[in-house]
């Protein structure tokens, strides 16, 4: 298993350079084409193109498999192997040429997510892991190929280094309350959102991200990373899953302490 999992890891890592070229090419491009989906949310020419590459080359290497994607839909059994794909996580970012933004490449077998690609090319970034593997980094600014990534030492939640999304979300479905509640029992907050927190988690660089409202395109990935760098990635009431519309991904060791206070009850 752990060879297939390192050809699948393989794999997905040369179709993150795939996508990253369609990414690249058409970032702060002036004729960028902006639309929007029926939730609002922006969706761009490259969104569409770098999905359908990243279907292509799954289509070659694993005609078996079946996609689920954020542009182009498509649906799997739970249990059944598939592949995961957000063209580009942070679509706003990227729509008005902010360079954080990440193709997101997860496979998932027998429910669980297994493999996880997150690539950045404009931050020079990119994160990866595999189940059993260990999770890794590149950094293109300090000359870095492949380094071994884990989650923070910080057990005291007092002491913790927090991000969420947009704050306003959390008015939104009404437990911003939750949020400010956990803001005044932690060291520091920040915002940075979307794929970037996960991973800042998974690096130790964030002890906790806390994300009121997800899909499965967006965790999936980042949940690989998370849990092989020591981390948990789980909902409000501390379920490891991707689906549930949310997400608290954490080093381990606040992961508890978090959820008292921004947890959901279990239903």
């Amino acid at each position: 298993m752990t060879d297939s999992l390192a050809a699948d890891l393989d794999l997905a890592l040369r179709i993150a350079d795939a996508a990253d070229a369609v990414t690249r090419g058409r970032f702060r491009a002036s004729d960028l084409a902006i639309d929007r989906k029926p939730d609002r949310t922006p969706v761009t020419d490259a969104d569409i193109a770098c999905e359908d590459e990243v279907r292509r080359l799954l289509a070659v290497d694993r005609p078996d498999d079946a996609v689920l994607g954020e542009e182009r839909g498509g649906s799997a059994d739970v249990g059944a192997r598939h592949w995961i794909v957000d063209p580009i996580d942070g679509t706003k970012n990227y729509s008005r040429g902010v360079p954080v933004f990440a193709t997101l490449l997860a496979l998932v077998a027998d429910g669980e997510p297994v493999v996880g690609v997150v690539s950045a090319p404009a931050l020079g970034r990119r994160w990866w892991a595999a189940r059993g593997l260990g999770a890794f980094t590149s950094d293109v600014a300090r000359g870095v190929e492949a380094a071994p990534i884990g989650v923070s030492a910080v057990s005291d939640l007092a002491d913790a280094y927090i991000s969420t999304t947009d704050l306003d979300y959390w008015r939104e479905i009404g437990t911003r309350d939750r949020w400010l509640a956990l803001t005044e029992a932690t060291w520091e907050s920040r915002a940075f959102g979307d794929f970037f927190h996960h991973v800042l988690v998974a690096e130790g660089l964030l002890d906790a991200a806390v994300e009121p409202g997800a899909s499965a395109w967006d965790l999936a990935a980042p949940a690989v990373v998370v849990r092989e760098a020591g981390g948990r990635l789980t909902d409000f009431t501390g379920t490891a899953r991707i689906d549930g519309g949310e997400a608290l991904s954490t080093n381990g060791l606040v992961h508890d302490a978090v959820l008292n206070i921004v947890g959901s009850p279990r239903t």
